[in-house]
């Protein structure tokens, strides 16, 4: 008899542990702290009554300041096991915007790093951040801070655990992501077990992720996007998460880990199609450098003949099989990404030159679209009919629909239960058919397959009347110029368009070089 699906993240975290213990479950890139699945379950445990002692209990808020690290996990899974409320802040915010999101949040405790703990500090004992009374480092004890090894140690030896994560409920907040705050001050997103698990589901047929595959998590856990591409997929599925303390390192942890499932920004691939083109230019030999680029124009030939649902011609067939195992294979094994079979890029909209480049390489990146409030993804190209310049269509149980105006409404299981204390606007988000109104504009194909032009505010209209997408003016200089990191793109009331660009640090220092 089938066992029915788990109803919580807790749930379903406890099964992981009986049926695989030995299995490793989250580990630093070269395996050098890391835990099996037992040795998790045991933390966890040991964590949720050290929470618990410092008064942590159901419906609470627990803040976290931490780079990603196996810590992380066993902080935010035992506060999921005391049926409290994990969130994660960018590492980057000031005090002030700390203060706001404790202020929203109303969380007592926070784990963070000592790197972070001045800031966190300023913020508790400057009388902001509303009820902060417990600042607890993982890798010390600044004057003020708790240790994290006295919190863990100091844990009630009668805590019930088995009935505490036995009273977690399907509706019960899993986490709040804080939007980015550029239109106004950030919003908390209130994601619940269920809004977690829908999404599980929806991915489920697309990605078929399972205890056999390993993720890297390297983009903050404050996004929605590495919160369930990593966290939440790994208690969904047993997949192994390998942890990336520092971005800048993303490159040589990928040639270490060899992951099966990767998700990257756009700037990522934009990366990784720079560092390969300047390999071809710099290669001294001719012979060499000619066969490259013939390799990977044919591999981009065909990608562009299946995203367009076209045959690709014997001979250009029996060309791409010929690349694929002269050049491409070696470079994907180059780069770590030789074992991927499931690739997503995500957040923003990433330049068709580009997606194209990276399924030139045999990389099966699928773009895909989605929002916090959504539970990060709402409609993905599936691997086998992907189609360049669309986000795909919606995943399982999810509706997609254009409104009059062309913006994206969306609703599902996945709907966020709401913006924290922030009713009035919830209610402008979503109306009373439950549609949420996304704030992008984008058209639906014969296949439903959606399209992003822009978010609704920020098209631009020049002088002449003629309305232009800046994601896309900046995602194509991006592509094609290495050298650019961040581009903006102003133009609106305009006769032209100007952008401000800063440098890729990486890329202008290998260029000065």
């Amino acid at each position: 008899m089938t066992e029915p699906a788990p109803t919580t993240l807790c749930e379903s975290f406890q099964r992981l542990v009986a049926r695989m213990p030995t299995a490793m479950a989250v580990a630093t890139p070269d395996g050098s702290v890391g835990y099996t699945w037992a040795e998790y379950g045991e933390r966890v445990r040991a964590a949720a009554a050290g929470l618990a002692a410092l008064g942590v209990r159901r419906g609470d808020t627990v803040a976290l300041m931490l780079t990603n690290r196996p810590e992380f996990h066993v902080v935010d899974t035992a506060a999921l096991h005391l049926g409290a409320t994990p969130f994660s802040i960018y590492n980057t915010l000031a005090p002030e915007q700390i203060a706001h999101l404790f202020d929203n949040a109303g969380n007592r405790v926070v784990v963070c790093e000592q790197q972070f703990a001045a800031r966190l500090l300023a913020v508790r004992d400057g009388g902001a951040g509303g009820a902060v009374e417990h600042v607890v480092c993982l890798d010390g004890a600044p004057d003020g801070t708790l240790s994290w090894d006295d919190v863990v140690a100091g844990g009630a030896p009668d805590f019930d655990f088995e009935a505490s994560w036995g009273a977690v409920q399907p509706e019960d907040v899993a986490t709040i992501i804080y939007t980015s705050g550029t239109t106004g001050p950030s919003k908390g997103v209130e994601i619940t077990h269920a809004n977690v698990l829908a999404q599980l589901t929806s991915l489920e047929p697309l990605l078929g992720t399972n205890e056999h595959d390993t993720v890297l998590s390297y983009l903050p856990d404050a996004h929605a996007a590495n919160r369930v591409g990593c966290q939440y997929m790994s208690l969904g599925t047993g997949l192994q998460i390998r942890t990336v303390a520092d971005p800048r390192t993303l490159i040589s942890a990928l040639a270490q880990v060899r992951p099966t499932i990767f998700a990257g920004v756009p700037q990522i691939w934009y990366k990784i199609k720079t560092a390969i083109e300047t390999g071809v230019a710099a290669e001294p030999s001719p012979v060499k450098r000619r066969l490259a680029e013939w390799a990977l124009g044919t591999g981009m030939q065909v990608a562009q003949l299946r995203s367009d649902r076209k045959p690709v011609p014997a001979a250009l067939r029996a060309q791409h099989a010929l690349a694929d195992r002269l050049v491409l294979g070696a470079v994907r094994a180059k780069l770590g990404m030789d074992r991927v079979r499931g690739c997503v890029s995500g957040a923003a909209p990433i330049a068709p030159e580009a997606l194209r480049f990276m399924l030139g390489l045999g990389i099966p990146v699928s773009e895909g679209w989605g929002m916090s409030e959504l539970t990060a993804v709402v409609t993905i190209n599936p691997a086998d009919d992907i189609r360049i310049g669309t986000v795909g269509p919606a995943v399982p149980g999810m509706e997609v629909k254009i409104a009059e105006d062309g913006e994206v409404l969306a609703r599902g299981p996945q709907l966020m239960r709401g913006y924290r204390n922030a009713p009035e606007k919830t209610a402008e988000a979503i109306d009373t058919d439950g549609w949420m109104h996304t704030g992008d504009i984008g058209t639906l194909d014969a296949d439903g397959y959606l399209r992003i032009v822009d978010r609704k505010k920020e098209l631009i209209i020049n002088a002449a009347g003629k309305n232009m997408s800046p994601s896309n003016i900046e995602g194509t200089v991006k592509a094609t110029c290495p050298l650019a990191g961040s581009v903006v793109a102003i133009g609106d009331n305009r006769k032209y368009v100007v952008a401000l660009l800063t440098l890729d640090p990486e890329a202008a220092a290998g260029y000065a070089a």
